[in-house]
């Protein structure tokens, strides 16, 4: 139902994932009897989990710890592992940066050049360690890259931009067409962000077999802030959904939807499945973790726009390992570990034995979820208060 701005403005009620909870079926199941895997084109994989192209949060060393839980970790292709040859100390340098002048510094250290054959290692590092090689381009540059990637032996591309559209309108350059230039790889390819069902269905149409969801959800995004636009993911991933049914109703071909950003337990991660999602992409949660690369913070890949940045940096707190937060166990009771663990169960307390089950599963608005009789919590900052 359509909401009165004004005489001339009417707009949609919209939700995000801390304004929903998942109502229990008629059964429940044995966790063990769960099935949390799904296909990314022909790939399989046993964890619905993608790392985000985060410089804090992944290299190829935590791609590959991604990667051997059973997940997908993509590495960014332009940040600080193809510009520095070592990017330790830059890494360093950025964690001892004072926040007055972050974005700046940021904006001189992401002026260095990126090197095709910087690209060429990184993509081969992970290949090296056995796992599925993914990493991200932005439109902007991925026609200018892309080769070096695959030619290292790339396996998924993600072709990724705060907001990415099929239909790219300049009169100053000539746009990338997505409807020409996915169908010309010889790689799986994922697509994105966008937050809306008319997106979402032109981004399905290039050929891609995946579709990021979100626009301004994530910790460290700005975006929603710098220009003003955005959706609350539970309804940018539902519409996302529909627009995969009308896809799949209209051609036969079943493209996931990846919900990135906005999630930082495991309730959360599950709620974003049963509003349609195939596959959750995570950031500042792995960001945590004893063996990213950011020593302690967590930035964006939009931080550091030399014009208008759109990301701040964060302080994160380490609170484990990358199979502490992915897979357990959890030490902490506030949801942020064991995040597969914790949708698993979610699943079974609920009675579904598969992701497609559980996209079907009853929502309700409960703006209340968080805080109803949760006073001691909140008042002492343990457990869903922290």
């Amino acid at each position: 139902m359509d909401i009165e701005i004004g005489k001339g403005k009417t707009a949609r009620r919209a939700y995000g994932l801390d304004e929903i909870a998942i109502v229990p079926s008629r059964r429940t199941r044995d966790p063990e009897d769960v099935d949390i895997s799904w296909n990314l084109g022909d790939l399989h994989l046993d964890l619905p989990c993608l790392g985000s192209a985060l410089d804090a949060a992944l290299d190829p060393t935590t791609a590959g710890i991604i990667g051997e839980l059973g997940g997908l970790g993509v590495l960014n292709l332009e940040g600080i592992q193809t510009r520095y040859e070592d990017p330790g100390p830059v890494f360093e340098e950025i964690a001892s940066l004072p926040q007055q002048k972050a974005t700046r510094m940021m904006q001189e250290i992401y002026a260095e050049p990126i090197k095709e054959e910087l690209i060429f290692r990184r993509v081969q590092e992970v290949k090296d360690k056995g796992v599925i090689a993914s990493a991200s381009l932005t439109p902007q540059r991925v026609e200018r890259y892309h080769r070096a990637a695959i030619e290292a032996g790339l396996d998924v591309l993600v072709i990724q931009g705060t907001v990415v559209s099929a239909e790219h309108v300049s009169q100053t350059v000539e746009p990338l067409n997505l409807m020409e230039f996915v169908p010309s790889l010889n790689v799986p390819v994922v697509v994105g962000g966008c937050a809306s069902y008319s997106t979402a269905l032109h981004l399905m149409r290039t050929g891609a077999v995946g579709v990021l969801v979100g626009v301004g959800p994530g910790r460290i995004c700005t975006t929603r802030g710098v220009i003003g636009v955005g959706v609350p993911q539970a309804t940018a991933v539902a519409d996302a959904a529909a627009a995969r049914m009308r896809h799949f109703f209209e051609t036969g071909d079943y493209v996931n939807v990846i919900a990135d950003g906005g999630m930082r337990t495991g309730g959360e991660i599950s709620k974003a499945f049963t509003c349609g999602a195939d596959a959750v992409m995570l950031g500042s949660a792995l960001a945590k973790a004893e063996e990213s690369p950011g020593r302690g913070y967590s930035w964006g890949m939009a931080t550091f726009h030399p014009t208008l940045p759109r990301g701040t940096r964060i302080k994160t707190e380490t609170v484990g390992t990358i199979e502490e937060i992915l897979v357990g166990p959890a030490r902490e009771n506030d949801g942020t570990l064991n995040l597969m663990g914790a949708l698993r169960t979610s699943m079974a307390t609920t009675g579904y034995a598969n992701i497609k089950e559980f996209q079907k599963a009853e929502v309700m608005y409960a703006p209340s979820l968080a805080t109803e009789g949760k006073v001691e919590q909140k008042s002492q900052g343990v457990g869903m208060g922290r």
